[in-house]
This record gives structure tokens, C-alpha cells and sequence, in this order.
């Protein structure tokens, strides 16, 4: 019976793991996501609105805030003794002022020991905001 089960969920996660992304749109700035200390960053609200993919932000041009999803391991212990790693999740909130149409921007969040960042880079790759807001749970 549970293979039965396993089945229909694993087609599931394999559709949506390979849905592609959608072309851009012209009219519109583009905000690809990256982390290099995390293990995942997810578009989460675009001017507080959910949004429905979570791969990417595509904008309007001028003022938004992003929020994405973040989430990292931080390592606990004490007495030099290390324990496992325990998932850290946190909300980061992003405002900027003035999206392009047309334009890519990069967003990329990171974490150090218990605390995590995010910057929004312009495509030369100068910082053009940083976090805002950041809430994290434990």
C-alpha cells in the first residue's frame, strides 16, 4: 500500500522540479535568487502579495519590496563539542526604489553563525540595496 502511495507524490515533486521558468518579459525588471552560505532562498511576497513561484521576482519598474525565504544550518554545541546541525529559517524583507524594465538583478542572501543578510546587485554587479527586515526562527 505505501507504494501505492509514494508513487503519485514522487511524479508530483518531479512536475514541479522541472517546470521551466518562464521567458522574461521586456516591460518588466528581473530578480534571480542565489545563495552560497544557505540551502535554499525562495521568492515569498512581492509587495505583500504571495507569490505563486518562488523561483525567481519579475517587476514592474520602480519601488518594490521583496521578501524572500531563507533557509540555513547553523551549528550548535558547547565545550568545543559540535552538535548536529539544526535548520535555521528565516524572512528576509528587501525595498528598492527604482527596478529598470528590462534588467536583470541579482539577490543573493547569506548567513553568518546565527544571523542572515541579503543584497540586491544590479547586473555589473554593484549593491544596490540591502536587507531591510529579517526575521528568523529558531
Amino acid at each position: 500500500m505505501r507504494t501505492y502511495l509514494l508513487l503519485p507524490i514522487a511524479c508530483l515533486l518531479c512536475a514541479c522540479a522541472s517546470t521551466p521558468l518562464p521567458a522574461a518579459d521586456p516591460t518588466k525588471a528581473w530578480v534571480d535568487l542565489e545563495t552560497q552560505t544557505g540551502k535554499l532562498v525562495m521568492a515569498e511576497r512581492l509587495d505583500n502579495q504571495r507569490l505563486n513561484d518562488g523561483r525567481y521576482f519579475q517587476v514592474t519598474p520602480g519601488s518594490h519590496e521583496l521578501m524572500v525565504r531563507f533557509d540555513f544550518e547553523v551549528f550548535v554545541g558547547g565545550m568545543g563539542m559540535f552538535s548536529d546541525p539544526q535548520e535555521r529559517l528565516c524572512y528576509i524583507t528587501l525595498n528598492y526604489d527604482n527596478f529598470q524594465p528590462g534588467q536583470r538583478y541579482r539577490l543573493q542572501a547569506r548567513s553568518l553563525g546565527f544571523n542572515a543578510y541579503a543584497r540586491l546587485y544590479n547586473a555589473e554587479g554593484k549593491v544596490l540595496t540591502e536587507e531591510r527586515l529579517v526575521n528568523c526562527l529558531p
